[in-house]
C-alpha cells in the first residue's frame, strides 16, 4: 500500500487537507560564466590534524558544475580532495597550480590568500 502523503525534508509529517501536495525546492542556481566568478583559495589547517590542504569556496552556481570544476582541479594537481559544501578541498599546498589552473581557464577575479 502506498502513502497518500509522502513525507519531506522540510519536516512536514502530516497534512488532513486532501489536496496538499509539497512543494519541491529549486535550489538551481544558474552557474555564473567563469569572468564574473570571484573565487578565494586559502590554505587551511584547521580540523584536519595538521595536514594542509588547499580550499577554493565563492562558487556561484549549480552543484553539478562545482563537481566538474572540483573534479579538473583534483586531476590538474594530482591530488586527491572532495567537494562539499560549496567548497572544493584539495589535499596538500597546491595554491599555486590551482591558481594557474583558475586563471587558465578564465576565472579572473581569483583571489590567493
Amino acid at each position: 500500500m502506498s502513502k497518500k502523503n509522502k513525507p519531506d525534508t522540510n519536516g512536514f509529517v502530516y497534512s488532513t487537507n486532501p489536496d496538499f501536495k509539497f512543494e519541491s525546492e529549486s535550489n538551481a542556481q544558474e552557474t555564473l560564466p567563469p569572468e564574473r566568478q570571484k573565487l578565494r583559495i586559502i590554505l587551511e589547517t584547521k580540523h584536519r590534524a595538521g595536514k594542509a590542504v588547499t580550499v577554493v569556496y565563492g562558487f556561484v552556481g549549480k552543484e553539478e558544475d562545482l563537481e566538474t570544476l572540483g573534479k579538473a582541479l583534483k586531476s590538474f594537481c594530482g591530488s586527491g580532495g572532495s567537494v562539499k559544501d560549496g567548497e572544493i578541498i584539495i589535499q596538500g599546498d597546491q595554491r599555486e597550480k590551482v591558481l594557474g589552473y583558475l586563471v587558465k581557464k578564465g576565472y579572473s577575479k581569483t583571489i590567493k590568500n
